[in-house]
C-alpha cells in the first residue's frame, strides 16, 4: 500500500496552526513565518494506514487526537504499548534522531491532525535555531524519562498498580474546573481507551485488565460505560498506584 494511502484531507495551513505545536509555540513571529511555508497539515482517519517509511522523510507533529505507537510479537500476536502519543509529541523522534526505520507499528485511537515537514529540515532548524533547540531538548528528556518510568514500572510493580499509574497519566485534568465540589469527580475521565489498549499499555492481557476494572467498579471506585471510564473516587487510585509525593506532584 502506498504512503498516500494514509493521506484522508489536507488542511488549510497558517502560522497560527504551526503555533498550536508545542515545540514551536514561542518562536518569534518572523521566523515562525518563515518556517510555516515548509509545513503540510493533513488529517488521518481512525482508520488510516500508516507506513513507516514515510518517517524517514518527513517529521509529524501531533496536534489533535491520540495515536498508539506498538510493538507486536509476530509469532505470540501479543502487542505492548511503547508511547500513548497526545497532541504536541512528535511522532517518532527516534528516526528524526537517527534516521533508521523504526520498527513499531502507529494505530491512531481517533481521527488525527498533523503538522508535517521535511525531516532534514526540521534537523536543520534544530541545530540553526537556539529558540527551537531550548524547546526541542526538554521535551527530549521528558520522553526519555517517561520511557524510563515505564521500564522501573514493569520491573517493580504489580498490574493493579500499573493500571493505577497509566490512568492517572491519562486522567483529564482538572486544573480549571469551576463548578460544585459535589460533580468535580465528572471531569476526572479516561475516554477512548478499550481494555484492549489498557492491556498493551499496562503489558497484560484484555482479560485481567477487565477483572481489576470490574473489582474497581463493585467498589463503587470507578463507572464505566464502553471506553470510558468516570472516576468516583481519585484518592483510591492513587493509593493502588504507590506513587510517592514527588510523582504524585510531577
Amino acid at each position: 500500500m502506498s504512503n498516500d494511502s494514509l493521506i484522508k484531507r489536507s488542511v488549510p495551513l497558517s502560522s497560527k496552526l504551526v503555533q498550536q505545536s508545542h515545540l514551536f509555540s514561542s518562536l518569534p513571529q518572523p521566523l515562525l513565518e518563515e518556517m510555516t511555508v515548509h509545513f503540510k497539515a493533513e488529517r488521518w482517519g481512525k482508520k488510516s494506514y500508516i507506513d513507516n517509511e514515510i518517517f524517514q522523510r518527513r517529521f509529524f507533529l501531533l496536534l489533535e487526537g491520540r495515536l498508539e505507537m506498538l510493538r507486536t510479537n509476530p509469532e505470540t500476536g501479543r502487542s505492548i504499548t511503547l508511547d500513548l502519543l497526545q497532541p504536541g509529541d512528535g511522532i517518532d523522534v527516534i528516526t528524526l534522531l537517527d534516521g533508521k526505520r523504526h520498527d513499531v507499528t502507529l494505530s491512531p485511537l481517533n481521527e488525527l491532525k498533523v503538522l508535517s515537514v521535511s525531516i532534514d529540515k526540521m534537523r536543520e532548524w534544530i541545530w540553526t535555531y537556539p529558540e527551537l533547540n531550548r524547546k526541542f531538548m526538554p521535551y527530549l528528556a521528558k520522553k526519555m524519562r517517561a520511557q524510563e518510568d515505564k521500564t522501573t514500572d514493569f520491573a517493580l510493580y504489580d498490574t493493579v498498580t500499573r493500571l493505577s499509574r497509566i490512568i492517572l497519566k491519562n486522567i483529564d485534568k482538572t486544573n480549571a474546573y469551576v463548578g460544585n465540589v459535589e460533580h468535580e469527580h465528572e471531569s476526572h475521565l479516561i475516554s477512548g481507551l478499550s481494555d484492549e489498549v489498557l492491556a498493551r499499555m499496562v503489558g497484560s492481557v484484555r482479560q485481567v485488565i477487565n477483572q481489576h476494572l470490574q473489582h474497581w467498579k463493585q467498589k463503587g471506585i470507578i463507572d464505566k460505560r464502553r471506553n470510558r471510564i468516570k472516576i468516583n473516587n481519585l484518592q483510591a487510585i492513587i493509593d493502588d498506584a504507590s506513587l510517592t509525593h514527588s510523582e504524585l506532584v510531577n
